[in-house]
């Protein structure tokens, strides 16, 4: 299977902000043992702080792919485009997320992207992203 994770905003962060939120480790480094956890599987990733690149990003690869693991971060709570985005597109779509919304600022409880992807995986940390990819690879 062709797996594209895709992350947000400030998200190119982890390791370094909010650690008590989000733990101390560098997604890239959690991207290679992902790799090496299903080998037989290609992943693919992809960050942007922009949210117009990742309306492009969710474009490109939206048709052709087995699933899309997406953290929108923030923009998940404010962005129509993005919902958008995932409706026109025919790969299933799970949004991810490491802390657990639910916990933390009110505007943080409602995702503008749920009723658009196939699920929704939040307060797992890193987890939250293999928890997606089994659930794909089924």
């Amino acid at each position: 299977m062709k797996i594209q994770i895709i992350n947000g905003p400030n998200l190119n962060l982890l390791g370094v902000r909010e650690k008590s939120i989000y733990g101390d480790s560098d997604f890239a480094t959690y991207f290679e043992s992902l790799k090496v956890r299903f080998p037989e599987h290609e992943l693919s990733y992809y960050q942007s702080n922009k949210e117009g690149e990742l309306i492009d990003k969710l474009h490109e690869v939206g048709f052709d792919l087995d699933g899309i693991v997406l953290n929108a971060a923030a923009y998940t709570h404010t962005s129509i485009a993005i919902a958008d985005a995932i409706a026109a597109i025919k790969t299933p779509v799970i949004e991810v997320h490491i802390s657990n919304v639910h916990k933390r600022e009110e505007f943080r409880h409602k995702s503008m992207i749920a009723a658009n992807c196939k699920g929704v995986i939040a307060g797992f940390g890193l987890d939250s992203y293999r928890l997606a990819i089994e659930h794909l690879i089924g």
